[in-house]
């Protein structure tokens, strides 16, 4: 179940808005995690406050963090749903830093804020050089390694009661 999966895994990244998972009785408190765990929290418009129950899409909170550019009085999209490839790139950074230092953290990461980051030169844009998988490499079939994330979970489980 989630919830077990959850308790034993090292990073757990939530991509909803902050009531989402709480509703269920899951989330990043440290008396339900394991030691080390990260807990990677990306929302549209961050966890708390007004806009914290706003959904969120690329488009819609790139434009939120103001990148957006206007021709003739009609609003101009910078790039496609931008706002999700430049959270990601800062959410994947954020996370091997957590886990260099042991881990144990909770991130949290808003898709608008990332964009707002964005909205002059100079900023974080200019020294970020994206990686790209080689020509021809593809990744394992999905469903690949559920075998290997069960077994996973049986041993990190705790024993029944």
């Amino acid at each position: 179940d989630l919830a077990a999966l959850i308790r034993v895994a090292d990073v757990v990244i939530e991509a909803s808005r902050p009531v989402a998972l709480a509703r269920r009785g899951l989330g990043p408190e440290p008396a339900d995690s394991r030691p080390g765990q990260i807990w990677l929290r990306i929302t549209g418009h961050g966890a708390s406050g007004e806009q914290a129950g706003w959904v969120a899409f690329g488009d819609d909170a790139a434009v939120s963090g103001g990148l957006v550019e206007y021709e003739g009085g009609t609003p101009i999209f910078v790039g496609d749903a931008i706002a999700d490839p430049l959270t990601g790139l800062h959410a994947a950074a954020a996370v091997a830093a957590s886990r260099e230092r042991g881990g144990g953290e909770l991130i949290e990461f808003s898709m608008a804020a990332v964009a707002a980051g964005y909205r002059s030169p100079g900023g974080d844009a200019a020294v970020m050089t994206p990686v790209r998988p080689g020509a021809g490499q593809a990744g394992p079939q999905l469903g690949a390694d559920d075998e290997a994330v069960r077994r996973l979970v049986a041993e990190r489980a705790e024993p029944p009661c």
